[in-house]
């Protein structure tokens, strides 16, 4: 029988907001559930009542009241959520005014910046009374092209408290990449930054800013927010302004949060856009704010004692995520910069300093860390941190052993995963159940999550297709320009008709754990038999000769073989004994199936900016087929070392 790797205590399970939110269940509804099993079951089975329960107990801030929960949780895409409500995001944002700190801001070689809520409150004050000046109303979209700094939040904060539309992309994407999201919305306001740091270096962000305002006309004020200079020369700009003269002198009238429906327009995110042009998908305000605070509160414990971080940009959803503990009132820490500079040791030693008690980061940086041999328990003081998150790619079972035995014994590893489809998340952490190695400890409460077979039968302990069986208020409200919802109803809804299909492989096994093995439409085929692609890394990148490494199908006559591209550590060659080795350790850690025909050496793995390898681009290069999308790319110089490869011809 397997054994967990973490338990939580008994004063930790008494003590969690997981276990407040049971028993105020089981007294309001006069239920008697006894545990996670119990509670979850209700949830799925019992929606409108589990989703009202939740609204009541995380106290959502609202000016009128909601007539009815939802109109039908069958209707997918559709259903109706918190209809007649009429609430702000901001303002469940700002709830709290006093001096304990919002928002740290970290930036690579700096010392913190540090605001309070009420220091916060007041800048999204002034922040909202110059958009309105400038012509700002309910619905314009409101854009960000800036670092994780704390004028991203501000600016987001006060484009809510309007209801206006927020959208952000980090400064290190394209030209192209940002052209790709931001002229679909056509933002009336763009904020930005002179530029933003990475690595030791700074990068002038202004020449990148001129190219992209050429080709976005509907852009009518750029506000520079200065960040790697006092007064940047801003001339070239057109309709430039500096944050500073851009922000009212005097004193200003109280915030005046617009009133709005649950389903009002919050935020445009943006699928990676590695193989087409980049989905626009519109969240609303109400679905994203209770998903959020029941995932922060009741999955993650946060309250507002903690100090958590999310290492991200203002281009993935995680910043979004994390930015919702505001309404927690708990403290936020922004980070600008490479993990790992000035050394490997960054992120730990920021976690020492700040006293971070909720670290986030992506599956990528943990087994960065464990490849470079960082041991941050014997160099840093982590006595605050309780837990670790991690998502963005499936965390293999060696990495879990890595976070045991070098950052923490006493820690609570949850690793996570949605999306930005649903800016949420479907299976992810649990305060009052064991961590076992290489599984999500369960499924999200009112997250009807399953895994069916190619038939569309619910299966358990087998792998599968992650589906979502019932309504849930964070689906997209809709997607931009797309009128009639086509592309809405192509992109989940027509594998499994009125079933949500995300496009993950997943195993659900018996006692509620998830276990994620890659994209479904990464997912290798050889004989007719699915393999996921993680169940590969974990074995291969556990090798000590391997830095790093890829896994696509091919297709070779009527069938598909599996290639395994290999990134070496220095001083490794790929030589014949070395590729017998590989194969041997596949064969025997996982099966005849999975040993790949060919093992090529390749110079470098692509790699979204969100830290994600991209299986779907190197597989469309191999047989040909073009990529035109490389601005999401993190490095997409390497997608060059994949073309015309002579062993792939034979």
């Amino acid at each position: 029988m397997k054994q967990p790797i973490w338990i939580p205590s008994q004063k930790q399970i008494d003590r969690s907001q997981m276990t407040k939110f049971m028993k105020y269940v089981n007294l309001s509804r006069h239920l008697s559930l006894k545990n996670y099993d119990d509670l979850y079951s209700w949830s799925i089975k019992e929606i409108p009542s589990f989703w009202e329960s939740l609204w009541k107990f995380s106290e959502v801030k609202h000016s009128t009241p909601y007539s009815k929960v939802v109109d039908d949780t069958s209707k997918m895409p559709g259903a109706k959520w918190f209809t007649g409500a009429q609430l702000n995001y901001a303002e469940n944002l700002l709830r709290f005014k006093d001096s304990k700190p919002a928002i740290m801001f970290k930036g690579e070689n700096q010392n913190p910046r540090i605001l309070t809520y009420h220091d916060l409150n007041e800048e999204v004050k002034k922040t909202a009374y110059a958009l309105r000046n400038m012509g700002v109303i309910k619905g314009d979209r409101v854009a960000g092209f800036i670092p994780n700094m704390p004028e991203a939040v501000i600016a987001m904060l006060a484009t809510a408290s309007i209801g206006a539309i927020w959208s952000s992309s980090s400064p290190d994407f394209g030209i192209k990449g940002v052209l790709d999201r931001f002229a679909q919305i056509e933002p009336k306001v763009l904020f930005a930054a002179d530029g933003y740091f990475y690595n030791g270096k700074r990068f002038n962000s202004l020449d990148k800013l001129e190219g992209i305002l050429k080709a976005l006309p509907s852009i009518e004020n750029v506000v520079i927010v200065p960040y790697t200079r006092d007064q940047a020369d801003i001339s070239s700009i057109q309709n430039g302004i500096h944050y500073k003269d851009f922000l009212p002198a005097g004193i200003v009238p109280e915030i005046n949060f617009e009133q709005l429906p649950f389903d009002h327009p919050l935020y445009i995110m943006y699928s990676s856009g590695t193989t087409g042009l980049p989905k626009s998908i519109v969240h609303g305000a109400g679905g994203t704010l209770i998903q959020h605070l029941k995932e922060l509160c009741l999955h993650t414990d946060l309250t507002r004692d903690d100090t958590i971080i999310y290492f991200t940009t203002c281009g993935w959803m995680m910043w979004n995520w994390l930015v919702s503990s505001l309404a927690i009132g708990a403290t936020i820490v922004l980070y600008d910069g490479s993990p790992f500079h000035p050394d490997s040791g960054a992120m730990w030693k920021m976690t020492q300093d700040l006293k971070i008690t909720v670290f986030g980061t992506s599956a990528k940086f943990i087994a960065s860390s464990q490849s470079i041999g960082e041991k941050p328990k014997k160099k840093y003081i982590l006595n605050k941190l309780k837990t670790i998150l991690s998502t963005g790619s499936p965390l293999i079972e060696e990495n879990y052993d890595f976070v045991y035995e070098n950052i923490k014994e006493d820690v609570q590893l949850s690793s996570i995963s949605g999306g930005t489809d649903i800016i949420s998340c479907f299976a992810l952490g649990n305060p009052i159940l064991p961590v076992y190695r290489g599984e999500l400890q369960c499924r999200g409460l009112g997250m009807d999550v399953q895994s069916f077979d190619l038939d569309g039968n619910s299966v358990t302990n087998k792998k599968g297709e992650l589906v979502c069986a019932s309504a849930f208020p964070s689906m997209p409200v809709y997607f931009w320009n797309d009128p009639d919802g086509t592309k809405y109803q192509q992109a989940y809804f027509n594998t499994y008709p009125g079933v949500w299909h995300h496009g993950d492989y997943i195993m659900i096994n018996d006692l509620g754990g998830v276990k994620i093995f890659g994209r479904s439409d990464a997912t290798l085929n050889p004989g007719g038999v699915r393999i996921g692609t993680s169940e590969i890394y974990r074995v291969v990148e556990n090798l000590p000769e391997i830095a790093d490494s890829l896994v696509v199908g091919q297709k070779w006559g009527d069938d598909e073989r599996v290639i395994l591209f290999v990134k070496l550590t220095e001083d490794t060659s790929l030589h014949h004994e070395f590729i017998r080795k590989i194969k041997k350790t596949i064969r025997s850690e996982c099966s005849p199936r999975h040993v790949p025909k060919k093992v090529i050496e390749i110079a470098d793995i692509p790699y979204t900016i969100n830290g994600k390898k991209v299986e779907i681009a190197v597989k469309k290069i191999i047989h040909g087929e073009d990529v035109p999308n490389r601005d999401a790319l993190a490095n997409p110089e390497s997608l060059q070392f994949y073309q015309n490869l002579p062993d792939l011809q034979t």
